[in-house]
Formats: C-alpha cells, sequence, structure tokens
C-alpha cells in the first residue's frame, strides 16, 4: 500500500473536517494516510471573523510544508466563497506558489473548489443544499456556484452563527431540513455545504430514503484529495460520489 501525508488547514474551532476526512480516506483499498493539521482563529461564521481568518493562510502553509505533505486541504468552504466568485481558483493558485517556493509539490485542494470540481466530475448540474450559516452567507454560497454554472434548485440556512454549535447541529434536524425541500428536478443533494456542520453517517441514509445522489463538502474534499494524488476514487458507503463512477482523472 502506498502511504500519503495529508495537510488540513482548518478554522480554530472546527472539529468535524478532522474525523470526517480521515473516516473516509480510512476506507481506501490501496493506501493509507496521515492527517497533519494547522489552524486559523476563528469562532463566530462573520464576513469580519471569515477574511481575519483568510489573512492567517500563509502561516498554515508554511507550518505544513514543514511536515512535507502530499496534498493539503484548505478546510473552509464559506470562507473562500463569501469572497466573491472564482475565488477558490485565485486561493488555490497563491498557496500552490508558497508550497511551490518550498519545494513542494504538494497536491491542493480548497473546500470550496472541490465542491465545485465534484459536481462537474459526476455532472450534477442542478442542486439542492442543506448549509449551517446565518442567511446572508447562505446566499453568497448560492450565488458562488451559480456563477460556476451550477442551478440551485432550492435551499435551507439552518441560521447558526456559531461555529463552534455548527459542530454539534444533531443529524435529525439536518435530516428533517433536507425533507423540506424541494428536490424535483434536482439531480444531487449537498447534505453538508459545511466541513464543519456533521453530516458523514446521512450520506448513505438520504441516499436510500431520496434516490438522489448525495454528497457534502466532506466527501468532495475527500473525492477531490484521491484525485490530487492520483489514486482510485472509490470508497465504499459514502455516496454515489465516492462509488468509483465519477470521473477520477484530476482536470488538467
Amino acid at each position: 500500500m502506498s502511504h500519503h501525508r495529508i495537510g488540513m488547514i482548518v478554522p480554530s474551532s472546527n472539529v468535524t473536517v478532522e474525523t470526517e476526512v480521515p473516516a473516509l480516506l480510512a476506507r481506501h483499498a490501496s493506501a493509507t494516510f496521515s492527517f497533519h493539521g494547522s489552524r486559523m482563529r476563528m469562532h463566530t461564521v462573520s464576513p469580519e471573523e471569515l477574511v481575519a481568518m483568510n489573512a492567517q493562510r500563509g502561516r498554515c502553509v508554511d507550518e505544513l510544508a514543514d511536515a512535507g505533505v502530499d496534498a493539503l486541504l484548505y478546510a473552509c468552504l464559506v470562507a473562500v466563497m463569501a469572497q466573491g466568485a472564482g475565488e477558490h481558483r485565485r486561493v488555490e493558485t497563491e498557496v500552490a506558489a508558497q508550497l511551490a517556493e518550498r519545494g513542494l509539490p504538494a497536491g491542493l485542494v480548497s473546500s470550496a473548489g472541490a465542491l465545485v470540481e465534484a459536481l462537474a466530475a459526476a455532472s450534477y448540474h442542478r442542486v439542492a443544499l442543506v448549509m449551517p450559516y446565518l442567511r446572508p452567507l447562505a446566499e453568497l454560497v448560492v450565488a458562488y456556484l451559480e456563477a460556476e454554472g451550477v442551478e440551485v434548485v432550492d435551499w435551507v440556512a439552518l441560521e447558526v452563527g456559531d461555529n463552534a454549535e455548527v459542530g454539534c447541529i444533531p443529524g435529525d434536524r439536518v435530516l428533517s431540513a433536507v425533507r423540506g425541500l424541494d428536490l424535483s428536478g434536482a439531480d444531487a443533494l449537498v447534505i453538508s455545504c459545511c466541513v464543519q456542520m456533521p453530516s458523514l453517517p446521512l450520506v448513505a441514509v438520504a441516499e436510500a430514503e431520496l434516490g438522489l445522489p448525495v454528497l457534502s463538502a466532506a466527501t468532495a474534499g475527500a473525492f477531490c484529495l484521491l484525485r490530487a494524488l492520483g489514486l482510485p476514487t472509490e470508497l465504499p458507503d459514502a455516496g454515489l460520489l465516492l462509488a468509483g463512477r465519477a470521473g477520477a482523472e484530476a482536470p488538467r
């Protein structure tokens, strides 16, 4: 088996992505992974705190470069999407340049870019979203995806502003929100458009109930990390995106 080091840049109050992504990648049939984190201070999910958090990115990239990671996940979707259309490309370009200066050819994935890439790879063009954010930030996420050519057919914001509380949102509340969405015409459901809102145990459950592909920020991140590393993208019990049928080759 090959072994790969995964670097994760996360908001200081995040706890979920550091459990869900390792849990996903632990299911891989032909590779093993270790995970190495660096944190940016952020507690309240507000435009001001997101900007201040993003300003700490350079230090985090340097710390993970010191660890010699093979791939890096910039794991805060809304921090990127709230800055305007196409921001994930600018962020990924800047981080890649910083890694290159350190002589580190690591694969790079942002949670925002991963969701965009995963939807395109699986040809999911019409989606519904469940988000924890306050409504103004949720509207920015919708606008961001629509600027990428994704039609958002319906969405719900759970209006939780405290990021620590986002990590404690119970699964039954998420599923209740899902059941209130109009999914007619949707190609897929993004059950958690946030790496902090727990959702991994819900993906297969919701797919079985809805008869619709279900993904999350975490499953999209795992999918794109595997693509960046040139590894098969098949993971069991993680939804159709990771069933090995979506495009496995990373875009050139």
